[in-house]
């Protein structure tokens, strides 16, 4: 009961207690579903290009609909956007994926998908507005407990798939998620409220339409370009975007169609990787935030490098396989773990409190240009070999790591 983290959950109130108390959700539904994402493509008849033109099309709707999320959000305020943005980014969906049957169906979905950048931005402004600014690294660190947590869940999805087969196992499991994401929705709205910097929005917006909000968007891009730690949670945030897009769209490939792995096991190798990254979020996280954020950046991708190149070397189709594996994760969930949670924190620490949520949208906008031509890219590369796509991880992950130095030998007294 002493531990930080633990502290702060209990101690949380008002929205960041609404939003992080329902961020278990995601492990009762859509996290059921991740696992299976793309061999249940395959199994309907899908190419490795076109799982890759979809995630690149999923990358593109969010660009839109990022740059569109600020003025939506100051217009409808923080928290009707994100219950309405979320049942057309979530809710909608399930539903296509349900029924789907070829690639178009998948295509429609990942355009509605992409509204989820909308929610992105004032989930976001919903979580942190009226939260101390001290508390802001460890809330993001419990939301993503609460997401690792659907590895609790795990066996439900290989159960289901051992006894229905694959693809109406994964139909089932997309019915249950459109229901557990509307009562989310649901919840959420009903125990929010608007924040405070919300409602001083929506009076300043009122009367104001979506084009003229927009059309401000030249003086947020000033306020972001004269912010040094702004452009390098930007370039940080692009990076590991990038990685995890390629490791949620092609891992469960590599694993089944290159090393053997039966459809059956593929969510536990998920859960072991998220176990891994709770540990690490009670174990480490209270000890390295205390201090700037230069080493912990270095060490969480120095660990997702070795955990990629590892995966890139293991063995197909042997007991040898499974044990690599399990060593790939355990460097995986280190440096996800510690990733995810500065990427996010950097970019919330070095945000423009007046102007977050046009800020963040034009934040996410860039983040989301830059990463989406990667899905196409590691489609691509699939196609020539299922390792490659995780060859240009490494290299995205090096990258990260050089800009980190670069930017701490520039700014040495930078506490973030």
């Amino acid at each position: 009961m002493n531990n930080p983290l633990i502290k702060t959950l209990l101690g949380l109130r008002g929205n960041p207690r609404a939003c992080v108390y329902t961020e278990p959700l995601w492990g009762l539904s859509m996290n059921l579903c991740l696992p299976y994402a793309s061999v249940y493509m395959i199994a309907l008849g899908l190419k490795d290009t076109e799982i890759g033109v979809i995630a690149t099309v999923y990358m593109l709707s969010q660009v839109v609909f990022a740059f569109l999320g600020g003025p939506i959000t100051d217009k409808l305020g923080r928290r009707r956007t994100t219950a309405v943005f979320d049942f057309l980014a979530w809710s909608i969906p399930c539903l296509i994926w349900i029924w789907a049957e070829n690639f178009w169906f998948f295509f429609v979905a990942a355009l509605f998908n992409g509204a989820m950048k909308v929610t992105t931005n004032s989930w976001d402004c919903l979580l942190v507005e009226d939260a101390e600014k001290s508390q802001i690294t460890r809330i993001y660190s419990l939301v993503i407990v609460c997401g690792q947590l659907s590895a609790l869940f795990a066996p439900v999805s290989s159960i289901l798939v051992s006894r229905l087969t694959l693809v109406p196992a994964i139909r089932i499991l997309y019915a249950n998620a459109f229901v557990v994401m509307t009562a989310k929705i649901v919840i959420l709205y009903t125990f929010s409220r608007e924040t405070r910097t919300g409602v001083t929005r929506l009076r300043e917006t009122r009367g104001k339409s979506l084009l003229s909000l927009i059309g401000g968007y030249g003086g947020v891009l000033r306020i972001i370009g004269r912010s040094r730690g702004t452009v390098f949670s930007l370039a940080i945030t692009a990076l590991v975007g990038a990685v995890g897009m390629i490791n949620t769209t092609f891992w469960q490939v590599i694993a089944s169609k290159r090393l053997g792995v039966p459809d059956s096991l593929l969510p536990f190798f998920p859960m072991l990787r998220s176990f891994i990254a709770l540990a690490f979020f009670f174990l480490v996280i209270p000890h390295i935030t205390k201090a700037a954020l230069k080493t912990p950046l270095l060490l969480g991708f120095a660990s997702y490098t070795v955990g990629q190149a590892i995966l890139v070397s293991a063995p197909p189709a042997g007991a040898f396989t499974y044990a690599v594996l399990c060593v790939s994760l355990l460097f995986d969930g280190f440096g996800f773990g510690i990733l995810a949670m500065l990427a996010e924190s950097l970019v919330a620490l070095h945000v423009n409190a007046a102007e977050r949520a046009r800020v963040m949208a034009i934040q996410h906008m860039i983040i989301m240009f830059v990463t989406s031509p990667f899905g196409w890219i590691g489609g691509l590369l699939s196609e020539m070999s299922r390792a490659f796509p995780f060859v240009l991880n490494i290299c995205l992950l090096c990258a990260g790591f050089l800009v980190t130095l670069a930017y701490y030998a520039k700014n040495p007294g930078a506490e973030h």
